[in-house]
């Protein structure tokens, strides 16, 4: 139902369009990863990419498939996180993460420009930033729209995606003339960066398995359609990854070279200058679906936080023809737009401590929640029995550690800030409520 009594006219989205929004959120591409090659070292990006599913996007996303069948709620891990642990940490689960989407709402718009400067070099300064808001402005209509209009636009950017990638893939391995395995680390390297740095790009490549979640109410029979959407997900994106690099790395052997972009110039070298503008293209695409599923999982947050009380009740307005809460859309939305002459560098380190952190309190949730509510109707249970649930909670939290033991200076201290704000938007805002 709308606001005002009548009934909604949200257009729900089945299996198919799942998977591509799902994939175009947590993947969209090969893009981004490249700089794990000259920091980790060819050998350990490769082990990285393979290992590190197995400890951190697989566990989460058996815990998001049976938590999204037992409980498929707007507002996804948050509301599970209040239904396992109160108020105070489903306030946290549910700010940090709309405090993380913030750091890349923005900076995926920022590097689609860059992108675009390959074609229109004078594009710089207010011109750079203009065309940054104007993607924003498009992806905000689109997902006022709702799910299902983003699903349709997240599959056709994710076709062109991949028969670029493809393309490259079988051609470099026609042109296999390196061990894409050597050397393992960067020699003389620092300990940091090729632990710390490796591991902190890995686990944001296979991030947010649980953010789909938040739109639960948006899909079609979500307890059968979000578990057999991740048992697809999960392996192609690690393909997606996995496969460009090897293939790139056994075509040219140069991985002193390879840094953010990367890609264009691998294709353009395996395949010819056509390939190269192909493949910048993709990437490109790559940032608008990945911008695209920010939107969409993102801003669900604070609909549903504001449902409960703890956000301004206006973000709880939907759309009166297509059903989406529009107003926490498009709060979203202008302040990724105030944040889009912000670069990546860096942002990428504090990003993953406030992911690590709702990653942790989602599988924790997992394991809460099976105390404290067996009678709960579980139309998927993790496998494994007991072993399997300690496997699912201890992996990524074991790994959430590591990511931020290995933070950088800069990490260390605006991570810590970032995580901090949070407590103290809690008690202002519970100050607020009890006047």
């Amino acid at each position: 139902m709308t606001n005002h009594g009548k009934p909604s006219t949200l257009r729900k989205a089945g299996l198919f369009y799942l998977v591509f929004v799902m994939f175009s959120y947590t993947t969209g591409g090969p893009f981004g990863i490249e700089d794990m090659v000259t920091t980790a070292g060819p050998g350990m990006t490769l082990l990285y990419l393979l290992v590190l599913p197995f400890f951190w996007c697989i566990p989460v996303s058996l815990v998001s498939a049976e938590l999204t069948a037992a409980m498929p709620v707007e507002g996804g891990f948050y509301r599970w996180t209040r239904a396992a642990f109160g108020d105070f940490w489903g306030f946290l689960a549910g700010w940090w993460n709309w405090s993380a989407s913030f750091l890349l709402g923005g900076a995926y718009a920022v590097l689609f420009t860059d992108y675009l400067v390959y074609y229109f070099p004078h594009l710089t300064g207010w011109k750079h930033y203009l065309v940054s808001l104007a993607l924003i402005a498009v992806i905000t209509w689109i997902n006022v729209r709702g799910i299902q209009m983003v699903g349709q636009v997240a599959t056709a950017l994710e076709i062109f995606i991949f028969i670029p990638v493809m393309v490259m893939v079988v051609i470099a391995l026609t042109k296999w003339h390196h061990n894409p395995l050597v050397p393992v680390v960067p020699p003389h390297q620092g300990l940091f960066k090729i632990f710390g740095v490796g591991l902190a790009l890995g686990l944001w490549s296979y991030s947010g398995y649980e953010q789909l979640s938040t739109v639960a109410e948006e899909v079609e029979d979500p307890q059968r359609s979000y578990p057999r959407a991740l048992a697809l997900v999960v392996p192609l994106s690690i393909a997606t990854y996995m496969l460009p690099i090897f293939a790139g790395l056994a075509a040219l052997g140069d991985w002193q070279n390879w840094h953010t972009g990367y890609f264009s110039d691998a294709a353009g070298l395996i395949g010819g200058r056509w390939l190269g503008t192909w493949m910048t293209l993709a990437a490109m695409v790559g940032n608008i679906a990945l911008l695209n599923g920010t939107v969409l999982t993102t801003t669900r947050m604070p609909f549903a936080m504001a449902e409960d009380g703890y956000l301004p009740g206006a973000l709880t307005r939907k759309h009166p023809r297509y059903g989406t809460p529009w107003i926490a859309i498009i709060v979203s939305a202008i302040i990724y737009g105030l944040l889009a002459r912000q670069k990546m560098t860096q942002l990428i380190t504090v990003y993953i401590w406030l992911r690590s952190a709702t990653t942790v309190l989602t599988v924790l949730s997992a394991w809460k929640l099976r105390r404290t509510h067996p009678e709960m109707p579980r139309a998927f249970r993790i496998p494994g029995g007991r072993a399997g649930l300690l496997y699912v909670v201890g992996a990524p939290v074991v790994m959430a550690v590591l990511a931020l033991l290995g933070s950088d200076h800069f990490a260390l201290i605006g991570g810590s800030i970032a995580m901090l704000l949070g407590p103290v938007v809690y008690l202002v805002d519970l100050q607020f409520r009890k006047k």
